[in-house]
């Protein structure tokens, strides 16, 4: 443990891939969404009726909270150009005539485009313009009854006779940095842990020192790995508990579950990513091709994980492939236990893979003592 500590002292790729890039992450993306929800996403208008009604339902669109409209076009083209150009993420396209159908009851053609490029901008564009298309009617025959004289209670129930009552559990401020944040940063997390890792065992070899590591360890693996990770693994610990404090004690982030629940998660997410790394360096002692893997497999834990796309509507052969990513069952635990309030039991088979995943060091201990031994480190 000693002679661990002084080489995470002496090399500086230590201390800014186990401190300072962490705590750089943290800071980036939990200020990145700060405001919780995107607002004032720019849209454009193409409006040829340019009518008093047209430009009513404008206002409206510029009204909403998450759309801002910056320009008008003459044409649908050079509006479409606009989006190409990323000056507007979609349009609102209000065609000659509009009013007067409106008007006669003959049901205008109303057409808003978007783009999917970015996910959630077009998503949150898609709403907005697909209800302001909805006032468009409603504001014509809502005047239209008004002045047959029904009351608004009548008009109310006529325009919208089901009215929904909405709840969103643990989140009603549909927060993103809620959603993103607590899977986005332990995921960069796990991918340092993953590199040091294997980057550790690696440079016993790169600089000839492995030898003398199993000596201090009398030639028994276990021990040496002991040693070389307490150090490690107690710097991280404090970075995941020191995360989870600022997310909830100093940003709020809501949580139904018990501290208790937070703990083990933390624990299980050290330990696992860990047993990951040294499983892959065992699989292919090489310290170029064991960083590479471990690089790759938490790259693809992002898009395995579930936050960004659900799991069950992804193929069969990617569903079980999820499986193999530790962070899947890290994002799985936290949303059962700790944002939803579930005991840990409802989800005994993800916690029953991150403990899978902390043992996986067992079976190629022996490898690693044979690489630290015999392999020669080639660049």
């Amino acid at each position: 443990m000693l002679r661990e500590m002084r080489i995470l002292y002496k090399n500086p790729i230590y201390g800014f891939c186990m401190v300072v890039f962490p705590i750089a992450v943290m800071l980036f993306f939990t200020s990145l969404m700060d405001e919780g929800l995107p607002e004032e996403l720019p849209v454009g208008i193409v409006d040829q009726d340019n009518t008093s009604t047209t430009r009513a339902l404008v206002r409206r669109l510029d009204g909403f909270q998450s759309s801002r409209v910056v320009a008008t076009y003459p044409t649908a083209a050079e509006a479409r150009h606009a989006m190409q150009r990323n000056e507007i993420y979609g349009f609102l396209y209000l065609p000659k005539g509009t009013t007067e159908k409106l008007l006669a009851g003959r049901q205008p053609k109303i057409s808003y485009y978007y783009g999917m490029a970015t996910i959630t901008s077009g998503s949150l564009l898609m709403k907005d313009l697909k209800t302001i298309s909805l006032l468009g009617s409603a504001a014509v025959g809502q005047a239209t009854m008004r002045a047959k004289g029904y009351t608004d209670a009548q008009i109310q129930a006529f325009l919208q006779p089901i009215t929904v009552d909405l709840h969103q559990v643990s989140n009603p401020w549909t927060n993103y940095n809620i959603y993103l944040s607590t899977v986005f940063v332990p995921g960069v997390i796990m991918l340092f842990i993953f590199l040091i890792t294997a980057y550790s065992i690696g440079t016993e070899l790169k600089f000839g020192r492995s030898k003398e590591w199993l000596a201090m360890a009398d030639g028994r693996m276990v021990p040496a790995l002991l040693g070389k990770f307490l150090p490690q693994t107690l710097v991280w610990l404090a970075i995941v508990f020191g995360y989870e404090y600022y997310i909830y004690g100093v940003l709020h982030f809501p949580y139904s579950g018990s501290a208790w629940h937070i703990i083990l998660l933390c624990l299980l997410q050290v330990f696992a990513s860990q047993g990951f790394g040294i499983f892959v360096f065992g699989l292919m002692p090489s310290l170029r091709m064991s960083m590479s893997v471990c690089s790759l497999w938490a790259v693809l834990s992002f898009s395995m994980a579930g936050s960004a796309f659900p799991i069950m509507g992804m193929d069969g052969p990617l569903q079980a492939l999820s499986w193999l990513f530790p962070l899947r069952h890290y994002y799985m635990l936290y949303q059962i236990s700790v944002f939803n309030g579930y005991p840990m039991l409802e989800a005994w088979f993800h916690l029953a893979a991150l403990v899978f995943f902390c043992l996986l060091p067992w079976p190629v201990v022996g490898k690693i003592k044979n690489a630290m031994l015999n392999y020669v480190y080639i660049p």
